[in-house]
């Protein structure tokens, strides 16, 4: 017998429905498909492979812009359900599991300094071999998109993240305040523990940072903002802190980097260190969904890391690290 084609089962064997959720969320036919690493031909395909099953619009255009029908709000509430029950169903199944075995995955922000993190994954292996702790670099939309799909565990990030509304699903566990260190070659700071914001804008002086997408970028742009003074326009820009500091002192540019990256690399750096005043701050945090630490595995993860933390700080263990 000939299969149908396009079922309603056809669709949600696909990746239709992850596609539209996704286009939910930006309203925009070209940024999603960026983000989702496929053509935007690619996109509208799938959307119309639903609404052809449906019989009805999921969207409706507005100017350059689209917004949900009726429809489409109706299929954005079932499918949320629908991926809720999915999670429901294979946390269920992962709470019937003991404490040491089973794997647990961990999504690490790509720009932040993962040492101590590094460290104690060997650590929670002498502990508990039979336990295998998968951990991805990421970026802090494939963080959300995957803590929001259930593919990862935990998630270890900068907050605060006002890319996210919805935080009732999640709970943090705080790791440490990373502040901002202002890297400078200025004599006339030499020596000073602080430095004015305003101070830190000076045509005279190039600076170097992260690229424009990165978190630690857009909290150093709101932080002059607020202090209603322009924004130091970086010269060069790179993902990797390693980057910014060899560029840094190859070039005597001014540079913010976090405690924590500043903490392992003190031995690297040739210029003088400061605090922003005000500080420029964030906070390194575990990320994840309330019910996993009803996970057997995931809860005896954070045991074993409560007592690593107990016998010996997170900015001390930092500072305790020798840099390759």
């Amino acid at each position: 017998m000939t299969k149908e084609k396009g079922t309603t089962s056809d669709i949600f064997k696909s990746k239709a429905l992850v596609y539209f959720v996704e286009l939910t969320k930006n309203l925009s036919y070209t940024r999603t498909a960026q983000l989702l690493g496929i053509t935007q031909p690619a996109l509208t395909q799938q959307i119309k492979k639903i609404e052809r099953v449906l019989g009805t619009p999921l969207f409706y255009s507005v100017g350059k812009k689209i917004q949900l029908t009726d429809a489409g709000n109706s299929l954005l509430k079932a499918t949320t359900d629908i991926f809720q029950m999915i999670n429901t169903a294979k946390n269920e199944i992962q709470h019937s599991t003991t404490a040491t075995s089973g794997k647990i995955s961990i999504g690490v922000l790509a720009s932040m300094e993962g040492a101590v993190i590094e460290q104690f994954v060997e650590h929670h292996f002498n502990q508990v071999p039979e336990v295998q702790v998968d951990v991805y670099l990421l970026t802090r939309r494939d963080i959300w998109e995957r803590l929001e799909n259930n593919k990862i565990d935990v998630a270890i990030m900068y907050l605060p993240d006002e890319n996210i509304k919805n935080w009732k699903p999640y709970k943090i566990k705080k790791i440490m305040d990373d502040d901002m260190v202002f890297i400078h070659s200025n004599e006339d700071f030499a020596g000073k523990k602080k430095v004015k914001l305003k101070d830190t804008v000076d045509v005279d002086h190039k600076w170097v940072g992260y690229v424009q997408s990165y978190y630690l970028n857009e909290l150093i742009k709101t932080s002059y903002t607020n202090e209603l003074l322009d924004i130091p326009q970086a010269v060069a820009r790179f993902s990797s802190p390693y980057q910014i500091l060899k560029f840094a002192n190859d070039n005597d540019a001014y540079t913010a980097l976090p405690t924590s990256f500043v903490a392992v690399n003190e031995e690297k750096i040739n210029g003088y260190q400061s605090k922003f005043e005000p500080n420029i701050s964030t906070e390194m945090a575990f990320v994840y969904r309330t019910d996993k630490e009803r996970i057997p595995r995931i809860k005896n993860f954070f045991d074993i890391w409560d007592e690593y933390i107990k016998e010996k700080d997170y900015l001390t263990r930092l500072k305790d690290i020798k840099p390759l």
